[in-house]
């Protein structure tokens, strides 16, 4: 079966993380996983999800380094499976995509939201540098261009970018 990325996109970062987590099932295992689920039944019946999809997610994630695979129970074999540093390296991603979708909906609307643990307040997360702290939501201000491994496609892609800015959400275009 064909790549369904572009040559140029195979080594472009985004492109490469949705490779391992840009399914659907993968980022509700991982949601879950960061809510402390770590067994087989409790990630199925959280999810709802078929016995052979699950397997073959977990499957996935523990060859991709995502979750590490560990037995808990020896008669019988039994295992679980546990986040690994990359995996949870992973947290402030799904934590951005769910503060996304958080902020198409009324405050009454949202079925789940993030708080503080000790204060018990609703936060909301951005995406900032962490040099300057400043908010890396203006696409104006901050854009990606090829980095120093690029190879020649990469580099294209960037020299010819269009200078144009994107028009912002709610403004009219010509």
């Amino acid at each position: 079966m064909a790549s369904r990325i572009r040559l140029e996109d195979r080594e472009c970062p985004l492109s490469t993380t949705v490779q391992h987590v840009g399914e659907w099932w993968t980022l509700l295992i991982l949601h879950d996983a960061f809510d402390g689920y770590t067994r087989f039944d409790q990630f199925q019946e959280s999810l709802g999800i078929s016995s052979s999809m699950l397997t073959t997610r977990l499957k996935t994630l523990v060859a991709d380094g995502l979750l590490e695979r560990r037995p808990y129970q020896t008669n019988p074999v039994r295992h679980e499976y546990v986040l690994t540093e990359l995996g949870r390296s992973l947290r402030p991603v799904v934590v951005a995509l769910a503060a996304w979708g958080n902020s198409r909906l009324a405050p009454a609307e949202r079925s789940m939201i993030l708080i503080d643990a000790h204060s018990g307040e609703e936060v909301e997360p951005v995406v900032v540098d962490a040099k300057t702290g400043r908010r890396l939501d203006d696409s104006d201000t901050y854009v990606f261009t090829a980095g120093p491994a690029a190879s020649a496609a990469m580099r294209h892609r960037y020299a010819e970018r269009p200078t144009t800015p994107l028009p912002r959400a709610g403004t009219e275009q010509p």
